[in-house]
């Protein structure tokens, strides 16, 4: 592994265990095992080693995330079932990594404070909402109409940072599947009776 990879990878573990704000170039350059100046040399500074970390790291969130989305191989289940039992796997995945899941918040955090990173993060965004729609409709990336991702992913992406947020705020009541599934069928309710 090379200065750059070594680099890489001490800012995702410095990341994950201490945060951006309290991260240090002298924490990276020791954990990667490499001359602080290497920093300077290969990103130009602290903030864009620990920018490409955090996207690394949501990139690492967005692939584990999807392969919990894909619906089981198990015969039998109801797309209810499925979906729940998706929930269930997805809430397991937050729960065994928590400082991934919060590292992808700090970059939300962080895109708020540098406007240079708020693209970057819209267009993450944007392909989670495409692939969580082409998941869930069995529709190949390519396929999936625009109305549909600005509806059905948008929803899916809001509901799974908000449930896993609550879940960490309160982690003595952890929300379930079966949880999911109940308050989007009281959701269904209520909205069906709105006027127009």
């Amino acid at each position: 592994m090379g200065n750059r990879e070594a680099l890489l990878a001490g800012a995702k573990t410095c990341l994950l265990e201490k945060g951006f704000d309290r991260t240090s170039a002298r924490d990276i350059a020791t954990t990667a095992g490499v001359s602080l100046a290497a920093i300077g040399y290969h990103f130009g500074s602290r903030e864009n080693l620990l920018f490409q970390a955090l996207f690394a790291i949501l990139d690492e969130w967005g692939d584990l995330s999807g392969r919990v989305l894909v619906p089981p191989d198990a015969p039998g289940l109801t797309p209810a079932q499925a979906y729940e039992r998706m929930w269930d796997e997805l809430l397991a995945q937050a729960r065994a990594q928590p400082k991934m899941w919060l590292a992808s918040m700090e970059l939300f955090m962080q895109a708020q404070r540098q406007p240079d990173l708020l693209p970057h993060l819209t267009d993450g965004i944007r392909q989670g909402r495409s692939g969580v729609t082409a998941i869930l409709t069995s529709t190949p990336e390519p396929d999936v109409p625009e109305r549909s991702v600005r509806t059905l992913g948008m929803i899916q992406l809001a509901l799974m940072s908000g449930v896993i947020m609550q879940m960490m705020a309160d982690p003595e009541h952890p929300p379930t599947g079966a949880d999911v599934i109940a308050g989007l069928r009281a959701l269904s309710e209520i909205t069906r009776h709105l006027p127009g």
